[in-house]
């Protein structure tokens, strides 16, 4: 089977209510750049990343791949391991400008789509072919409730309604206000929403120093939180490692981490519990399953980040053994034509062949940008 076109897509689809602040983004849509690849017998694998839809730069994603990694695909084989993964990894010329970011990005979408045929080529859904288990159980948690923007009363009745009415066993809501002590009273406020039974994760996204850190952190105990997420910047690996060294509640990071290496920095120095690796943000499924295996080998679980990239982070969490907690945000759902699906707060089974990344034909005409 040999690769025949490579087409990029990209799409930009509204989120809840027209728009979501946390502490560092403003986002009104949600940003899908993407690639499909043709084979010369006919299969199309498709791939994707998450961006927060900002024209230009999402221009220079799918620029990427038409320009620089296509030339490299077209009349290439679709191998059974990871040869052609390396070849585009390793290229220098994209190599040299870019070991994360928009190259990154770029061949996730690649990688994503290759693993899409390979599955398709065997008449499998993914994570049939990676040697998952059909009975095993992803529980789902909601992120898509605990918005900056909502009000205190805004955040009680919708995280209230996932617990009792669609049966979601956790929900994370946004910290990171000017005043702290503003996320304390929300917190409080979920917390006797939801009842004492449901998971209650606080996500900051790096926007506090350690100090600030430290103050807020030591709080969360009081609330039963399960995780405080990005509670500093991203890179910052010493305040991180004596964070989780001055508080009771485990840190969860991982999202803006583009690279192996950067999450065996983190776990090597103990700074992360819970690995939230995404596979749009690394180079794919390859790099991600890399990072997987270590975070096993370290005694962590892996909790994939989503944004809403769940179609193929569900796949992997199914095949990978170091997960069984996966995010929900929904606002993709519509594009594809088996969508990611909770059902009493555990996600149902994909049957499809491929990584449940094929896109529905009116999903580009309909947020194609």
């Amino acid at each position: 089977m040999k690769i025949t076109k490579v087409e990029t897509f990209l799409l930009h689809v509204p989120v809840t209510r027209s728009g979501i602040h946390d502490s560092m983004h403003q986002v009104t849509h949600w940003g899908a750049p993407g690639a499909r690849i043709e084979t010369d017998t006919g299969l199309q694998g498709y791939g994707y990343t998450g961006t927060h839809a900002h024209l230009p730069t999402d221009r220079l994603i799918t620029s990427c791949i038409a320009d620089t990694y296509s030339p490299l695909l077209i009349g290439q084989e679709i191998p059974q391991g990871d040869e052609l993964w390396k070849k585009l990894y390793h290229f220098p010329p994209a190599q040299w400008v870019g070991r994360s970011g928009i190259t990154h990005l770029a061949l996730s979408a690649v990688d994503i789509a290759l693993w899409d045929l390979k599955a398709k080529t065997a008449g499998l859904p993914l994570w049939k072919l990676l040697g998952g288990d059909k009975n095993k159980r992803i529980e789902a948690y909601n992120t898509d409730g605990g918005w900056l923007n909502w009000s205190i009363e805004e955040l009680k009745e919708f995280n209230r309604g996932m617990v009792e009415n669609d049966g979601f066993h956790g929900v994370k809501m946004k910290v990171g206000s000017p005043d702290p002590s503003r996320d304390i009273e929300r917190i409080e406020a979920v917390r006797n929403a939801i009842g004492p039974a449901t998971r209650l994760m606080v996500d900051a996204n790096g926007r506090w120093d350690l100090e600030t850190g430290v103050r807020f952190g030591a709080k969360l105990k009081d609330y039963d939180v399960y995780w405080f997420e990005e509670p500093l910047w991203y890179d910052d690996i010493p305040a991180h490692a004596a964070l989780s060294q001055r508080i009771a509640t485990p840190i969860a990071l991982g999202e803006q981490l583009y690279t192996l290496a950067e999450f065996r920095n983190f776990i090597d120095a103990h700074a992360v519990r819970f690995v939230q690796a995404d596979a749009v943000r690394l180079a794919g499924i390859t790099e991600w399953w890399r990072v997987a295996n270590l975070a096993l080998e370290n005694h962590l679980p892996v909790v994939p980040h989503i944004g809403d990239m769940m179609q193929v982070h569900l796949h992997l969490a199914i095949a990978h053994r170091s997960t069984t907690v996966l995010e929900y945000i929904p606002w993709l759902r519509d594009c594809f034509t088996e969508p990611a699906t909770v059902k009493d707060g555990y996600f149902l089974i994909p049957q499809s062949a491929g990584a449940g990344t094929t896109l529905r034909p009116e999903a580009l005409s309909k947020y194609g940008a």
